[in-house]
């Protein structure tokens, strides 16, 4: 794991040089592809040193983290163009990708909860440096204390474990039995917010909306990620209250993904109804992995690939319009068929995938996280309906809406599609949907 982590390290001395943008993000897809090819196993802990380590559910991450970074890089030309502080921006990045890196091999606790932690800080700057709006300051506080109130009870948590059973090593946590309540509540409401659930997204919208292209693209695609790799990791000291309060949380983030889904068919700005979304589908991953069965947390894993690769290309969409049109609003995104019509086909194709339709990881997922919270109560059927159809009926309203009509009288030109942009496209969506052909590997 070590070896990984040093040539990450190793590629920041390039942001020195006046011309590493590209050789940068060249490297960066050359490590996703030697760590694809590399892990030689995934039915338990490999390549143990220093307490790093990884199963099939961190090297699934790690891999959707080193592929979304690159893709970051790719999708913010922009930067690079103007000479914006594109030298810092790449160090942010890499930055961003070490702390990641490790946060998902850690097999210590205390070490998961420093990454953790960490990444908030060069995500807010990425926020703070390159955002669009004066209000991203306040979209950086609210993202920082919403994380930050809410995970620093489960540092008490960890040192309480660690006095109870002398070790925060990942394989040797066990059940606590029944502790008190406050000590399940505190363990597991960090990861809640960070998924973000129900009653604890409102900063999400805001950090999305304010961010540049890169930090709306990391923070979708993996930043939320990370709160579901917590729950599925200290479920196991957990288990015990989880089995009798489980079902609070389970139905409040189902129910709390229907009202997501239903605010999501009157926002008006292109990025906030992605970032609603987004909301409105991890609400489906906590259910899964509160149900604590098989299904349920490698259901969970597969939507949480699915989402960070088509949540990240629509965010790259809408940003490809504000390029062009200088605004993320509905009212003016609309009829881009008629000047754009090759980028039509994108927005038909991430759509589709958004909505779980095969043959997308969605799809795989959902299907799982269903036959999951089936199992655990056949009344949630109820729920779920709505929360399947209200995503189609958004996604739709949001293609439809920004594709056909007449488009806005105030544009004064529009430029087509670049080749950069087509290739950054083509790599969300195309593992998206290829993955499908290996689900087996979710289900072990």
């Amino acid at each position: 794991m070590l070896s990984y982590l040093f040539m990450i390290i190793f590629l920041t001395p390039l942001c020195l040089l006046n011309s590493s943008w590209w050789l940068v993000h060249s490297f960066m897809f050359l490590f996703s592809f030697m760590f694809m090819v590399c892990i030689y196993s995934y039915c338990d802990l490999n390549m143990i040193s220093y307490y790093f380590g990884v199963d099939y559910f961190s090297n699934s991450l790690i891999l959707l983290s080193f592929w979304i970074c690159s893709l970051m890089i790719m999708a913010s030309g922009s930067i690079y163009l103007s000479s914006y502080y594109s030298n810092l921006f790449i160090f942010m990045v890499l930055i961003l990708l070490i702390m990641l890196y490790c946060s998902f091999s850690s097999l210590s606790l205390l070490s998961f909860y420093i990454f953790f932690e960490a990444s908030l800080i060069p995500t807010l700057l990425l926020i703070l440096g390159w955002g669009y709006q004066p209000e991203r300051l306040q979209a950086g506080i609210y993202l920082i204390f919403y994380t930050l109130v809410a995970s620093l009870p489960l540092l008490f948590c960890i040192f309480n474990v660690y006095n109870y059973i002398n070790t925060l090593y990942f394989p040797l946590l066990f059940d606590f039995g029944s502790y008190y309540l406050l000590f399940y509540v505190f363990m597991i409401l960090a990861f809640l917010v960070k998924m973000p659930m129900f009653l604890f997204h409102l900063w999400l919208p805001k950090a999305h909306v304010e961010a540049p292209i890169s930090g709306s693209m990391i923070l979708a695609g993996v930043l939320l990620k990370l709160g579901g790799y917590g729950i599925f990791r200290v479920m196991s000291v957990i288990s015990f209250l989880g089995l009798k309060f489980n079902y609070f949380w389970l139905s409040l983030g189902l129910s709390g993904g229907v009202i997501v889904s239903l605010i999501c068919f009157r926002q008006v700005d292109l990025k906030s109804l992605i970032a609603y979304s987004s909301v409105a589908h991890m609400s489906m991953v906590i259910g899964g992995l509160m149900t604590m069965n098989w299904w349920g947390c490698m259901g969970s894993l597969s939507l949480m690939i699915g989402h960070g690769l088509c949540s990240s290309g629509l965010f790259c969409l809408s940003n490809i319009n504000y390029e062009r049109l200088g605004s993320r609003s509905l009212l003016m995104n609309k009829g881009m068929i008629n000047l754009m019509p090759s980028m039509s086909l994108w927005w038909f194709l991430l759509s589709c995938s958004n909505m779980a339709s095969p043959p997308s990881l969605n799809l795989i997922g959902e299907l799982s996280l269903l036959n999951s919270i089936m199992s655990w109560s056949s009344f949630s059927f109820l729920v779920l309906i709505f929360l399947s159809f209200f995503s189609a009926v958004y996604t739709l309203y949001m293609y439809c809406y920004s594709q056909h009509g007449s488009y806005f009288a105030g544009i004064y030109t529009c430029t087509l599609g670049y080749l950069r942009e087509y290739h950054l496209l083509f790599l969300h969506w195309f593992p998206l949907n290829i993955l499908c052909l290996s689900g087996e590997y979710f289900f072990v």
